[in-house]
């Protein structure tokens, strides 16, 4: 399992320079949804990093279920998920690690 980045081109080229390969870009906001359900439904991404606008721009049901599966486990990344990535690691790795 690899970690992904799904988002516009300014949002992942950050993580593309870390050399992260799984890279989906995503420029019409209106597509997020569509390309969102495909990363997710190939299974191969283990992580997949989102930024947390385009989170919040998905209908309720699949934020829903985003947040609740465990392959991959999404993590919206941004100034208010700060406090979501700590059960998002206990989520993947099932230990708490800061404990």
């Amino acid at each position: 399992m690899e970690l992904g980045v799904i988002g516009h081109p300014d949002f992942t080229l950050g993580f593309r320079l870390a050399g992260i390969k799984r890279i989906f870009e995503v420029e019409d906001p209106k597509q997020m949804e569509r390309r969102t359900r495909e990363v997710v439904d190939k299974g191969d991404v283990g992580i997949l990093v989102i930024h947390g606008d385009d989170f919040a721009r998905l209908p309720a049901p699949m934020r829903k279920e985003l947040a609740n599966t465990v392959k991959p486990v999404v993590i919206p990344v941004g100034p208010r998920e700060d406090s979501d990535l700590r059960q998002k690691i206990k989520q993947a790795v099932g230990v708490d690690l800061w404990k």
